[in-house]
């Protein structure tokens, strides 16, 4: 599979990174190693976690998924040929609020290389912005990691614009560490954040943007096209309540319609749309089944022509 630089870094990476969250939580280990060797085998390299995950599951602090990509990458002797990223400054059960102060970032980091037994985490990213930490004192820890060769390059989740943007200022003013990634929520719904808000940033900054809930928690994925369909999904529920309107409706048929004439799954191409945007260099997705995987490897290479692009862009107008 064909890889592509990670924005202005020495990284490359197939266009589609997998989401490590379902990792001690959807997926056992044993489920996680089959999986990411499918993922591997099918061409792909890059692989997003965060300290936090999985601490919201029933008995889990916290760690369990960089543990088993940890023990999975150990296993399979193959550290040199993934591109690991982790978040730090997210809450943990007793720790509801962000923090990304340097003594948190330095002592997090080392949990995080212990657990995902590595020597060097590939891209480090700001996961949320506790925003009484002055923007000065995280890049400045991040400088400590870099020049200790613990983290190759740093980037950015849920920041504000203006947050982001004082980041990317003070580092060039003070040659501190720059972000060169942006972690956003963005697909096919939800639309209005990442275009409204961080779009222009991320194109003026030449940030590679790796946009989370690309499936938008499965809705895009064609199992959920009538009313009827959320009752047979656990998540159902919480999917029809965010989604199911009549623009979610309309996202739904325009989806299915291009996924017909191109023989090829709903799934497929919404990651395909995200590919085509400006500034996107691979959406994080999840699978918790080997089968999953087939729709990633179709966006990869679908090419949408400019009349699908613009009915997709119609039926997700906001």
């Amino acid at each position: 599979m064909e890889k592509r630089r990670l924005g202005s870094t020495d990284l490359t990476i197939a266009p589609l990174v997998f989401g490590g969250n379902v990792f001690g939580w959807t997926l056992n280990e044993h489920e996680s190693f089959e999986i990411l060797d499918a993922f591997v085998d099918y061409g792909f390299n890059a692989i997003d976690t965060a300290n936090q995950y999985s601490y919201w599951v029933p008995g889990n602090t916290g760690g369990e998924s960089e543990t088993i990509i940890g023990r999975w990458l150990k296993d399979r002797g193959n550290r040199d040929k993934i591109v690991l990223m982790t978040k730090v400054g997210g809450a943990f059960a007793g720790s509801p609020t962000p923090n990304t102060t340097a003594k948190h970032i330095h002592e997090q980091v080392e949990l995080s290389l212990k657990r995902l037994q590595t020597d060097v985490i590939d891209v480090y990213q700001t996961h949320f912005d506790q925003e009484e930490t002055p923007v000065e004192e995280t890049l400045r820890a991040y400088e400590d990691l870099v020049k200790a060769g613990k983290v190759r390059y740093i980037g950015a989740s849920n920041l504000s614009p203006t947050r982001l943007s004082e980041s990317l200022t003070l580092a060039d003013v003070h040659g501190l560490p720059r972000y060169i990634s942006l972690q956003p929520e963005y697909n096919l719904y939800s639309r209005s954040g990442f275009e409204s808000n961080y779009q222009q940033i991320a194109e003026e900054n030449q940030l590679a943007v790796i946009p989370y809930y690309a499936l938008a928690s499965g809705f895009l994925t064609g199992k959920y096209v009538r009313e009827t369909d959320f009752s047979k999904s656990p998540r159902g529920e919480g999917v029809k309540s965010k989604y199911w309107n009549p623009r979610g409706e309309r996202i739904i048929k325009a989806l299915t319609h291009v996924a017909e004439i191109q023989h090829t799954s709903p799934s497929a191409v919404a990651l395909a749309w995200l590919l085509h945007q400006p500034t996107i260099a691979a959406p994080i997705a999840s699978a918790t089944k080997t089968l999953h995987l087939k729709p990633f490897v179709e966006a990869v290479d679908l090419k949408l022509n400019s009349e699908m692009l613009v009915l997709l862009n119609e039926a997700s107008k906001y």
